[in-house]
């Protein structure tokens, strides 16, 4: 029986190069990790830049918690990525299109022709329909004043984040009071709040009534109906304002254009 011959002991390798080893798989580790927290591919940031004998940076302060309404102890968090870079990578200027007016006045109907023809043009956009947002954020709200209070208030702050993102934001709600408009009007500076008033007589919405509300609220079926029972505060100084013409509504492209006119005279169709 052949005898089995045994492989020549490999000579182990000097501390010195071992340590060389483990450093560059040390420094691999590092550059791995440097890629996964933002560094990229060109090495030139992440966590490469705070290893070494550089100087650290200072200690931050405490950060200021705030208590707001029945948040307590909360903290705001700002990104580096703000609204003129998403304004300038989307090429427009964020902001919000409020339509406001009675049932039945047209305000879906602007609202989705206006973002047609924002879309068609390049621009990004988004609808906040009232009715739509009742199906899912506000449905727990009723149509009672402070309910309505409530509903408006969310509507703003979710149009707000829009504007933020940089976008168009298009929202269509009856929006009955005036202080509640305000309000969310307040959120937005810079006169990012662009108010359009349908400004359409009763009798042409209530004609329309085309989802039969006005017909429930005459035989008292349906309580605070604005414009029957509850009442409808128009705007006093809105950026815009739809009317009839020579006894005729305009058409939904004739006054989506006339939102066009005032978004691109003022500047909203450019980063």
């Amino acid at each position: 029986m052949a005898s089995l011959s045994v492989p020549p002991t490999l000579p182990r390798a000097s501390p010195a190069v071992v340590g060389v080893a483990r450093g560059r798989r040390a420094a691999v580790r590092v550059r791995t990790a440097a890629a996964a927290l933002g560094g990229g591919c060109g090495g030139g940031g992440g966590m490469e830049q705070h290893l070494g004998d550089g100087p650290r940076s200072p200690v931050k302060e405490n950060p200021v918690m705030s208590n707001i309404g029945k948040s307590t102890n909360i903290l705001w968090h700002n990104c580096p990525i703000g609204q003129s870079d998403r304004q300038k990578l989307l090429g427009q200027k964020g902001c919000v299109v409020w339509i406001t007016g009675l049932s039945g006045s047209g305000k879906s109907t602007l609202a989705c022709a206006l973002s047609r023809e924002l879309h068609y043009r390049g621009h990004l956009t988004y609808v906040l329909d009232g009715d739509n947002l009742r199906h899912g954020l506000n449905r727990d709200l009723s149509f009672k004043a402070e309910d309505r209070a409530e509903n408006i208030r969310r509507v703003g702050e979710v149009a707000k984040l829009f504007a933020d993102a940089g976008i168009i934001c298009i929202a269509s709600l009856i929006s009955p009071y005036r202080r509640d408009r305000d309000a969310c009007r307040a959120l937005l500076p810079e006169s990012r709040f662009i108010e359009v008033f349908m400004d359409l007589p009763l009798q042409i919405c209530e004609a329309r009534d085309p989802k039969g509300l006005y017909k429930l609220a005459r035989t008292g079926k349906i309580k605070g109906f604005t414009g029957i029972d509850d009442p409808y505060e128009p705007p006093v100084n809105g950026e815009i304002v739809i009317k009839m013409k020579d006894g005729e509504c305009p058409s939904p492209k004739t006054m989506a254009k006339q939102v066009l006119c005032y978004l691109e005279e003022n500047g909203y169709l450019q980063a």
